[in-house]
């Protein structure tokens, strides 16, 4: 018999790079060309036939949108080749995270993916979530949602050595952020204001070269969900909570199974057990390096993740431009 783990070794953890490539080549064709649409419509259809070609019972988890919302890749559906039959997988997925950002060529536009066995991953409501985030290399409970951002930069910075006036926060920029930044920059911290992509600005939080040192701030769920796949794979700390605007969201959480709905979840209670990243550039950004066309043909890259072992690859393809 074969285990979800064997499945995750022997077929996912390079077969994934090859569905976030396949996405994230088909939204490049629509980079800067003003069409979110269009781009994430290509996106979804080139992840969906690449995910139907391996040997699995995937169940998509974390997705674009619920069946009634998303024509393919809701959350809910089935995909692979041995529906019923191979190992039994669950999948978040955005096809690209950053729709705007790809429409107006801006940076870290992503294809991403992760993968886990059964039950693995949260089915997180299609709602906001509220995030606080740090690399590796701190102790445990240095970050805290129940707190203010104050004490968590000065924790933080107590942590590091250093004063929170040198402590470097990534926030999404957004007019709902406008009281937590002017309160961050009232003690001195650098803020990094993104546009869109809060999967990519959390990853940030790992890697030393981005001099990030915190992500903050309320975005999507499910992009949640995704980033802590990655943390699970390469260290860090996460905490988040669903945030409700209404009572249709609530019912939406319930749906899916959550029932304490103010629950400040943990990073292992997002990604828990053995679990996969992938993600390929469509646009350059603090992650990886976009899709580039030159010479008849293209070039990707991309990283995958494991989190049992620790594994980071970094692949660079090249593809005939047909």
């Amino acid at each position: 018999m074969t285990t979800a783990s064997h499945v995750l070794d022997r077929v996912l953890v390079l077969e994934m790079v090859r569905v976030t490539e396949a996405a994230a080549i088909a939204a490049s064709s629509l980079v800067g060309r003003g069409d979110e649409k269009a781009a994430d419509h290509v996106a979804v259809e080139a992840m969906r036939e690449a995910l139907n070609s391996l040997y699995m019972d995937g169940t998509v988890v974390i997705g674009e949108g619920e069946r009634d919302e998303a024509p393919m890749l809701y959350i809910g559906e089935k995909v692979g080749s041995a529906i019923g039959t191979g190992p039994k997988i669950d999948i978040a997925l955005d096809p690209l995270e950053g729709t705007t950002i790809c429409a107006k060529a801006g940076p870290n536009a992503l294809a991403v993916l992760a993968v886990a066995e059964h039950g693995g991953l949260l089915n997180a409501p299609d709602v906001y979530m509220d995030k606080i985030a740090v690399g590796p290399g701190y102790p445990e409970g240095v970050i805290d949602l129940a707190k203010s951002p104050t004490e968590n930069v000065k924790a933080l910075a107590a942590a590091k050595g250093v004063e929170p006036n040198e402590i470097i926060v990534c926030v999404l920029d957004r007019p709902r952020h406008e009281k937590m930044i002017a309160e961050l920059r009232g003690i001195g911290c650098g803020i990094v204001l993104i546009g869109d992509g809060d999967v990519a600005g959390v990853i940030a939080t790992t890697n030393p070269d981005t001099t990030i040192d915190m992500y903050m701030g309320s975005g999507g769920a499910p992009e949640g969900v995704l980033a802590c796949a990655a943390l699970r794979c390469v260290g860090g700390q996460f905490k988040g909570r669903l945030v409700f605007r209404n009572d249709d969201e609530r019912a939406r959480a319930r749906k899916w199974g959550i029932e304490d709905l103010d629950k400040i979840y943990d990073l292992t209670e997002l990604a828990k057990g053995d679990c996969i990243f992938a993600a390929t550039g469509v646009t350059d950004g603090s992650l990886l390096e976009g899709v580039k066309r030159v010479r008849g043909k293209m070039t990707t890259e991309s990283v995958v993740m494991r989190a049992s072992s620790g594994t980071v690859r970094w692949v660079k393809g090249e593809h005939r431009l047909s």
